[in-house]
């Protein structure tokens, strides 16, 4: 048999196969909006990839990559994973911190159990949350990974301020339960505003870049901050 030399990228070497286009037919009870998501979904790479890789998320490709490219996660970390539903990127954390790491994921959806993970239903911005998720941990984090959104309204400049002020409320949330040196990852949205978060996160953190993994569908105007060296 002929040995499989295909290199393998954060993608799993998968979602690049070529796939015939999938067409969706228009219905009566289907709306046109709905016609294009299904259609996006699936035709969409990292959808399939992540259904052959056993990830519960398409999303799960985004950390890859940006710890690919940032070197975010290590064995045996205290990670606190906000908006964590479904979990796929608790399952990239997962895989790396191994069985002498901690992660406590958080969100208002139940989230299935998953091995070497802990998974609570709570709004993060509850008063009790900080103390509650370093007690679970044992003790400070050292990455807050953040991928929470709100849904959108259709109105782009009211999606961004929305999407901000939850990036912020996560950036408040990281500064208090982080441990010093510690990192902090969270979505926002090109928009304008986003320079209020960048400057607050810059007074605290000793390097703060954001990035584009290429797993973020291209039209979107989705992007991640990353911001490493907490200082406490």
């Amino acid at each position: 048999m002929k040995k499989d030399t295909t290199k393998k990228t954060a993608l799993g070497g998968i979602a690049s196969k070529r796939r015939e286009a999938v067409r969706v037919k228009a219905k009566k009870n289907r709306t046109e909006s709905s016609r294009k998501w299904l259609l996006r979904q699936l035709n969409d790479p990292y959808v399939a990839a992540a259904k052959e890789d056993g990830y519960r998320s398409r999303a799960a490709y985004k950390l890859l990559q940006l710890d690919e490219q940032f070197k975010l996660l290590r064995p045996a970390q205290r990670i606190v994973d906000l908006g964590a539903a479904p979990g796929g990127w608790s399952q990239v954390a997962v895989a790396t911190m191994g069985k002498k790491g901690k992660l406590i994921g958080i969100d208002l959806l139940p989230i299935k159990p998953m091995e070497n993970a802990e998974f609570i239903q709570l709004d993060f911005l509850a008063p009790e949350a900080p103390d509650t998720l370093k007690a679970m941990l044992g003790g400070e984090a050292d990455l807050v990974l953040s991928d929470l959104a709100h849904s959108t309204t259709g109105h782009a400049r009211t999606d961004h301020i929305r999407v901000m002020a939850l990036a912020e409320a996560a950036a408040m949330f990281a500064m208090e339960v982080l441990t010093p040196g510690g990192g902090f990852v969270c979505k926002f949205f090109q928009g304008g505003a986003e320079k209020i978060l960048l400057d607050q996160l810059k007074k605290h953190f000793a390097k703060v870049k954001h990035a584009k993994p290429a797993a973020s569908r291209a039209e979107s105007s989705e992007n991640y901050l990353v911001a490493q060296g907490f200082r406490k």
